[in-house]
């Protein structure tokens, strides 16, 4: 029948944003999965409304990864039940003790689905017509491929929150150390703003790259870069100001990296007007913390 054909291909077709929005988020190059930016972007809105902070802020970000992979495998297992069901029970064999004209089967088509995705394999309902019989195990090569994706996701995910720590004590470090004193005009300055630049700038390429490290504290109590964005910017304003020239020129590849940075974070995250200074107070405010200045 022609309304079976459209079930089916409606469920074909949520397979296929599942998968769409699995590619995007994972294996593009600037990782815009909307369906997951707007599952992760929700749950981020829920913590900060709730006024959530201390651990619960900590667990938003591994929250949202967890409700992102859960709505992917969902999407699949819904849609491979509407891919099934319009054929139960002509189109499937049943265990014996299973009798098909007592069986329902929307539910029968959720567990067959399930149970595929799930790379079980059961038995006790197999599809007997030839399509029916080529779509069950791709159904299962997919549910193995999600599994895959989201260990996948998880290990791309926290070096990239390992380089954003380490920056954020990094200048944590310099801050205690400067304590209230201004920056010197030496070789060892311009060195130390010239690294800092290169760091700003692997922090904004993962950023790019992995939005989802957006909704990840860097630590309950600890330095962030979210709070410390605003005292990077001020150290590259000290650094231009500075009499010597190579302590300038790598103070304004800092300005820039943070400049590009901001740019992303206003772009992709923030409703932030204003420049990089404004954008970071919004950044720090957005994670429930105070900017800290020079």
């Amino acid at each position: 029948m022609a309304s079976d054909l459209l079930i089916s291909v409606a469920g074909a077709g949520l397979i296929l944003v599942a998968l769409r929005d699995v590619f995007h988020t994972l294996w593009h190059p600037v990782g815009r999965g909307s369906l997951s930016a707007l599952v992760m972007g929700g749950v981020w809105r829920c913590r900060r409304r709730s006024g959530g902070q201390g651990r619960l802020a900590v667990a938003a970000g591994p929250a949202a990864l967890v409700v992102v992979i859960a709505v992917w495998t969902s999407l699949v297992v819904v849609g491979g039940a509407l891919v099934y069901a319009p054929h139960m029970p002509d189109d499937f064999s049943f265990a014996p003790g299973l009798a098909p004209s007592q069986r329902e089967p929307l539910l029968d088509g959720l567990y067959l689905s399930l149970v595929t995705v799930a790379t079980l394999g059961f038995g006790d309902i197999v599809p007997a017509e030839g399509w029916l019989r080529i779509a069950a195990p791709l159904q299962g090569l997919l549910g193995f491929a999600l599994l895959t994706a989201a260990v996948s996701w998880v290990g791309q995910v926290y070096p990239a929150l390992t380089r954003r720590r380490a920056l954020a004590l990094r200048l944590e470090a310099i801050r205690r150390s400067l304590g209230s004193g201004r920056l010197t005009d030496t070789t060892f300055t311009a060195v130390l703003l010239e690294n800092l630049a290169a760091e700003v700038i692997r922090v904004r390429v993962d950023l790019s790259q992995r939005a989802e490290t957006y909704y990840f504290h860097d630590g309950d109590g600890g330095p962030t870069m979210a709070a410390l964005s605003s005292y990077a910017a001020d150290l590259a304003l000290a650094g231009q100001r500075s009499g010597a020239a190579d302590v300038r020129t790598s103070a304004t590849m800092l300005a820039t990296a943070l400049e590009e940075f901001a740019s992303v974070l206003e772009e992709r995250f923030l409703k932030a007007s204003g420049g990089p200074m404004e954008v970071f107070a919004a950044y720090a405010h957005d994670h429930g913390l105070t900017p800290v200045r020079a």
